[in-house]
């Protein structure tokens, strides 16, 4: 566990090393973001936070922002973003597949985009279990996963399990990238009211992810 965790570290530390500009944000996050008001959301936890393009969203329109992400130097970036705009919000380094580093029911939402996905099933699951810890009871989640391989990112790569793989080249190689499919998302999310779940195409015409938006269940504290 230990030599993954720091393969990951590296990994990722290179990928916003020689990260030029941050992406886009999520094309549906404005939306996503008014569900969020609607619901009277303050206290927001970006899991996987990368170089801050969510980060920076969110704290521009006002809400309490945190930012966990187990590469370093995507968390210098995001300072930086922050900085830049004259920002704020409170982020550590971390693996979101550990103990997270916050009280229990301590956030109104949480959002992980395009990050869940990469870990076994076993470490999504007991992710999805500190997501819920952490959530106030009618907590909001907002997630986007892995459908598929997309065909134009098919570079060599090997199942490790069902539903498995990792890249044996490239940026993400030694990545393990679990796919998901609706069946799975509502069995692993099954203490959420889930307010949407769809296909997800993003910018790309040829990526493949879901995007999920739900609420914690008030019994699921139980």
């Amino acid at each position: 566990m230990g030599k993954m965790k720091n393969r990951l570290k590296t990994q990722w530390n290179e990928v916003y090393k020689n990260e030029k500009r941050p992406k886009p944000i999520q094309e549906d996050f404005p939306d996503v973001v008014k569900v969020f008001k609607e619901h009277n959301v303050n206290r927001v936890l970006d899991l996987a936070c990368g170089s801050g393009r969510h980060l920076v969203y969110l704290a521009s329109e006002g809400f309490s922002v945190y930012g966990l992400d187990i590469s370093k130097e995507g968390i210098t970036k995001a300072q930086a973003a922050l900085k830049e705009k004259h920002l704020k919000a409170d982020l550590v380094v971390g693996s979101m597949y550990q103990r997270l580093p916050y009280e229990t029911d301590f956030f109104d939402a949480i959002i992980c985009i395009r990050a869940l996905h990469h870990g076994t099933i076993e470490e999504i699951s007991r992710a999805i279990k500190e997501m819920e810890r952490v959530l106030k009871p009618k907590g909001l989640i907002y997630v986007t996963v892995r459908k598929r391989i997309p065909k134009r990112e098919m570079l060599p790569h090997k199942y490790i399990a069902p539903r498995t793989y990792v890249p044996t080249e490239g940026k993400e190689k030694g990545v393990v990238h679990y796919l998901f499919n609706k069946k799975l998302l509502e069995k692993k999310f099954k203490n959420f009211k889930i307010l949407r779940l769809k296909a997800d195409h993003g910018p790309k015409k040829w990526e493949a992810y879901y995007s999920l938006l739900g609420e914690l269940k008030q019994n699921s504290k139980k």
